[in-house]
């Protein structure tokens, strides 16, 4: 019995990966401080626990400090134009479903120019995890105003302050009927790094929205500022409730943190791959002398 122990042991240890195992030799060339850097943590220590081969990751960055996150994992990585991450990531897991796909977004590149793609994204369910990294300004460019930026919030771009709402990632994400809501704090990189595994075993667009704070450019979004606001999502909360997810979303005074939606819907894979096999049962030869006929 003590053998069979021993040997289940050291199958486990064998078979079980290490987060440096996914590291590349590029350092992260973010400032001292950065929430991405939490992020990236998790996102070595979730694919150690699922134990995903780096051959199968694609990860689809867009532009802004998260652009350069594909650099630092190993895997297949496409750093895309401004707001393009979703379409290239789509196209990337339509033309090869066996890929796990992850799209990387900062608040700007996700929510101003590529904020067109995501309803689409939500209604047609592409299996694939979208992260945004929420640092609630533009940071490589400097320290403009962003979708997320308070509205009290001094930049170059509002010096007396800002007049516009700011966008709620998580709410927008519940509307457009994502199937997989999830909010996240870099601090607390090992719930991120949970959200991350549980988002690749959901069938459907799973949506993780991560509070990351820039230590340089945004003085009004701060780690201590968030840590004071921020608190789990109750443990009795039902995520297949779309209208209290809302509720928690809405919450003034805390900035919940978990999941706050999750609902089984076939994937745009399952439809396309229905759409195969009533294909395949087309006599094709006969569809098309049956045009032919029609038009003669």
């Amino acid at each position: 019995m003590a053998e069979v122990e021993a040997v289940q042991a050291e199958e486990t240890r064998v078979d079980k990966r290490k987060a440096t195992e996914y590291k590349t030799d590029l350092k992260p060339i973010w400032c001292p401080g950065c929430g991405d850097f939490g992020a990236l943590t998790a996102f070595y220590n979730a694919f150690a626990e699922v134990g995903i081969d780096t051959k199968d990751v694609a990860i689809i960055s867009g532009i802004g400090c998260s652009g350069r996150f594909g650099y630092f994992i190993k895997s297949y990585g496409f750093h895309v134009v401004h707001g393009r991450v979703l379409p290239i990531a789509m196209g990337t897991k339509v033309a090869n479903p066996d890929l796990h796909v992850f799209g990387i977004s900062g608040d700007g590149d996700a929510l101003a120019i590529g904020g067109g793609h995501i309803p689409h994204m939500a209604r047609r369910n592409l299996k694939m995890v979208y992260v945004i990294l929420d640092n609630a300004i533009y940071g490589l460019t400097k320290g403009q105003a962003s979708p997320t930026s308070p509205e009290v919030m001094k930049t170059g771009t509002t010096p007396t302050g800002g007049f516009e709402k700011p966008l709620d990632p998580v709410l927008l994400m519940l509307a457009y009927g994502a199937t997989f809501v999830a909010r996240g704090y870099t601090a607390k990189y090992k719930a991120v790094s949970d959200l991350i595994v549980k988002a690749m075993s959901h069938n459907g667009f799973a949506v993780i929205h991560a509070i990351s704070p820039c230590p340089v450019f945004n003085k009004n979004v701060t780690f201590k500022s968030v840590s004071q606001l921020v608190e789990d999502i109750p443990e009795d909360h039902d995520i297949t409730d779309r209208m209290k997810a809302m509720e928690l979303a809405l919450d003034k005074d805390k900035i919940h943190l978990g999941l706050f939606y999750q609902i089984e819907e076939p994937s745009l894979e399952d439809k396309l791959g229905l759409q195969d096999r009533y294909a395949m049962k087309i006599d094709s030869t006969a569809r098309m002398n049956d045009l032919l006929e029609r038009f003669q």
